[in-house]
């Protein structure tokens, strides 16, 4: 038996956010185990805590209905929230595939399973998408307004930019075609009416068609935008997500360069909305 709660990341409102399903006490479960409970789940993603192996508060993985990822956004938020929630601290530092990362959990007192989680992410692998017209393509576009590029943090995020929001509503990718380019999720953005952004992520080859809120490609974004001079370095990027699949998803990003090297932190409010146990 095992002891699960679910957690909307990036909402704190009823029915909006990413749901995670998050498992404690995991050292017993092997990858298969895992793998098959993130499949029978069906949800983007499951994580499985254990014992800390490289001094960090808790070890986590990370399960999609397809396979295992190194770090992913809005699965380590809502773990965040739950180790914070369990063990009653306001930070933890958790291990995941690509390292150590901290992540502050600021409860807030008028809603006692919400809280605002800030976390560290990956400096990502950049380089020019080599398949972009075929990615363009399953898409059903002409161009991108920024260079298309690829953000490798564990998961591989390819940004392609449109030029509003009608046109962002509008995609509908051929997910036959896109299943085709292995291992990549294709982030289409669109500035929005608030001075914000707009996201929408596709990944048939992480088992998502769609994805209401990526947490792990908000700092990519951030980056994507200041390097193309469409953000600032050092400010806060807002992104929101998940609008056409009615589960509105908002995230806060910020991209800076220390020593050459980009530092990428994401954040957003998390809210546990279920726990129960588990028969193994």
């Amino acid at each position: 038996m095992h002891r699960y709660t679910i957690v909307n990341s990036f909402g704190r409102e009823r029915f909006t956010g990413n749901p995670v399903a998050v498992f404690f006490g995991c050292d017993d479960l092997d990858a298969e185990s895992m793998q098959k409970i993130a499949v029978e789940l069906n949800l983007s993603e499951t994580t499985f805590i254990s014992s800390p192996l490289n001094g960090g508060d808790a070890k986590v993985r990370i399960f999609t209905p397809v396979n295992e990822l190194a770090f992913a956004g809005h699965p380590l938020l809502g773990t965040a929230l739950a180790l914070a929630k369990e063990r009653d601290v306001s930070e933890v530092k958790i291990e995941t595939g690509k390292g150590l990362f901290r992540f502050s959990i600021d409860a807030v007192k008028e809603q006692p399973f919400t809280a605002y989680v800030q976390m560290e992410q990956p400096s990502p692998v950049v380089s020019r998408y080599e398949h972009e017209q075929e990615l363009l393509d399953a898409l059903g576009l002409a161009q991108s307004t920024l260079p298309v590029d690829m953000y490798d943090v564990g998961p591989r995020h390819v940004f392609v930019g449109v030029e509003n929001i009608a046109v962002l509503s509008k995609i509908s990718p051929d997910l036959k075609k896109l299943a085709k380019l292995p291992n990549m999720a294709a982030l289409c953005f669109s500035p929005d009416d608030e001075g914000g952004w707009r996201l929408r992520m596709f990944s048939p080859a992480y088992g998502v068609s769609e994805d209401a809120a990526t947490g792990s490609a908000a700092g990519p974004l951030a980056l994507h935008l200041a390097t193309y001079g469409m953000a600032e370095f050092g400010r806060k990027v807002k992104i929101m997500q998940g609008v056409e699949m009615e589960r509105p998803s908002r995230m806060d990003s910020i991209a800076n360069m220390v020593e050459g090297k980009p530092r990428l932190e994401a954040g957003g409010y998390a809210y546990q909305v279920a726990t129960g146990q588990y028969f193994i």
